[in-house]
């Protein structure tokens, strides 16, 4: 594996978390607590390797830029600047659902989990789209 298969690798890493935080709210909606947990705690995981991932390669490789033209360009960009806030914003909210799930502090959990989970599954679905245009529908200069 080398720094050039990173975005690949960071947009499984986010296809996987999506799929573990769905299936987490289809096990706490029916009941089965200590499967939502597993699955959660999976997320989590699989999260934070997406973003040591992402880290490492934008510290090698720096920025992508994207290479689409007309009207495709602006919409790029609203779902970059949407997903991007929301990135820097859904860290703490997990990490805080987080330590209150696994505290059993459940009423508290449910109150910000309530909001965390629509805004993680958005920027962990959002990310592979970001991928998809980046490099796959619109690909441009070299990895590397």
């Amino acid at each position: 594996m080398s720094f050039a298969d990173l975005p690949l690798l960071n947009a499984c890493l986010n296809t996987t978390s999506a799929i573990l935080l769905l299936l987490g709210r289809w096990h706490i909606k029916n009941g089965r607590r200590t499967s939502h947990k597993k699955v959660m705690i999976s997320a989590f995981i699989v999260s934070s390797l997406f973003l040591i991932s992402y880290l490492v390669y934008h510290y090698v490789h720096g920025s992508q830029h994207f290479q689409g033209q007309g009207f495709i360009r602006p919409v790029y960009f609203l779902i970059l600047g949407s997903h991007t806030v929301l990135a820097v914003t859904i860290v703490p909210m997990v990490l805080m659902s987080l330590t209150r799930g696994l505290r059993s502090d459940f009423i508290r959990h449910r109150k910000i989990a309530r909001w965390t989970y629509p805004i993680w599954l958005y920027v962990s679905v959002t990310g592979v789209v970001i991928y998809l245009m980046l490099y796959q529908l619109f690909p441009g200069a070299n990895l590397m």
